[in-house]
């Protein structure tokens, strides 16, 4: 099952169905973006035990978020435009097992300057998701791809939040090398399934590999939703960068002083607010973007604001954990939706422009996370991310004003 050069926007064969919601296939693509992007967060509810063990403080800590964030913004530059070049099941297992090589190196790093080359080289390679996602858009039925995409994305967001909750429950029992190891023979295991199971798909772009790269400007120049779009991405993504370094800061010490396993624990309640966000794909399929989407980004704002105030108290976390997530993820899957309308031709290369300046966001707010906890404390840590939800809800509003004029 092949799908010829110029025929992304058909269906890879007669014979076979386009994939809707219910497919298994879907399910195996969310299944695969949640255990490949889970690798960039693994590290998370360690940094607490990660200072220790290699002897920095907490702002050189949040470098190892950063540098992980830096590889997946490199990737995303250099490898998820191969998608519209190559065979993308190829394409998908080769750097699939490229991840399991940079976890086994973080794994048995010695030292902190080890361990970060491996954490570059582990973002690096877990792009693979964002390879997933535009090729779950080519398959997808016309008029569900909103739907197969929120599908697709809800594996991917669980990933990114349970990988927390597993990371520390197993630091625990066997100690934090203990994660890296069964990343790796995660990702050999998922290589194998997924060339088993994905069809053959190649793009169908016949330009050469620098014209490709360089044709990923030309679409941020030629869309303005594209842009826009970047801008509620990138924003943010970089609030939830800031939450989430320093999130495991705030349980480590009084009054909660809480384990790396219970503080893994908070990944499952930004889950509940995942798999809520996961609807945001039907709001695009009803025509609903514009609205859902202010009412998104307010969500980030007001999490941050009940978080700052009430800081000492459990509940008020939780409640800004479900509506941090609830607000981030499903406004990523609306900026999704809509940019994998644009162009039929160019989605890898879309998803290179809109999730590389998305990433880059989350390394600002993860590189600024660690420091302004160090020297302002959470209530600085809720300011900064309160910002850049701010930010972002300021700009809906131009989009709403310029609709009405």
């Amino acid at each position: 099952m092949t799908i010829q050069p110029g025929d992304n926007n058909s269906h890879p064969s007669t014979k076979t169905p386009p994939l809707k919601p219910g497919n298994v296939l879907v399910y195996v693509m969310a299944v695969a973006c949640g255990v490949a992007v889970a690798n960039l967060y693994y590290a998370q509810p360690l940094l607490h035990t990660l200072a220790q063990q290699f002897g920095i403080s907490e702002g050189t800590t949040g470098l190892i978020v950063t540098m992980t964030q830096l590889g997946y913004v490199i990737g995303l530059a250099l490898i998820v435009p191969l998608g519209d070049l190559f065979e993308r099941r190829r394409l998908i297992t080769v750097v699939s097992a490229g991840t399991a090589v940079a976890l086994a190196g973080a794994a048995i790093s010695p030292g902190i300057g080890s361990f970060l080359m491996a954490c570059l080289g582990i973002g690096f390679t877990a792009v693979v998701a964002q390879v997933l996602v535009p090729f779950a858009a080519v398959l997808a039925a016309d008029g569900q791809r909103g739907a197969v995409i929120g599908r697709v994305m809800s594996g991917l967001l669980l990933g990114i939040l349970l990988a927390r909750t597993i990371s520390g429950f197993i630091a625990d029992v066997y100690g934090w090398r203990a994660v890296f190891w069964i990343a790796t023979v995660s990702m050999i295991v998922q290589s194998i399934v997924l060339w088993r199971m994905l069809p053959q798909s190649r793009g169908g772009t016949r330009l050469s590999y620098p014209a490709l790269i360089g044709s990923v400007f030309l679409l941020f120049r030629e869309e303005p939703l594209l842009r826009r779009r970047i801008v509620y991405g990138t924003l943010g993504f970089a609030a939830f960068s800031v939450f989430w370094t320093s999130l495991a800061f705030l349980l480590a010490r009084p009054p909660y002083s809480y384990s790396d396993s219970v503080i893994g624990l908070f990944g499952v309640v930004g889950a509940a607010g995942a798999l809520s966000a996961s609807l945001a794909g039907h709001f695009h399929d009803r025509g609903s973007t514009r609205p859902a989407t202010g009412v998104l980004l307010a969500l980030v704002v007001i999490a941050f604001v009940i978080m700052g105030v009430y800081s000492t108290h459990l509940t008020a976390i939780i409640i800004g954990v479900v509506l941090l997530d609830i607000g981030q993820q499903g406004t990523h899957i609306l900026n999704q939706s809509v940019i994998y309308t644009l162009n039929h031709e160019a989605r890898s290369r879309i998803t290179t422009a809109y999730m590389t300046c998305f990433f880059f966001g989350g390394v600002i707010g993860s590189a600024s996370s660690g420091y302004v906890f160090e020297f302002g404390g959470w209530v600085g840590v809720s300011w900064l991310g309160g910002m850049f939800g701010g930010l972002a809800f300021i700009y809906w509003l131009t989009e709403l004003k310029t609709c009405r004029g």
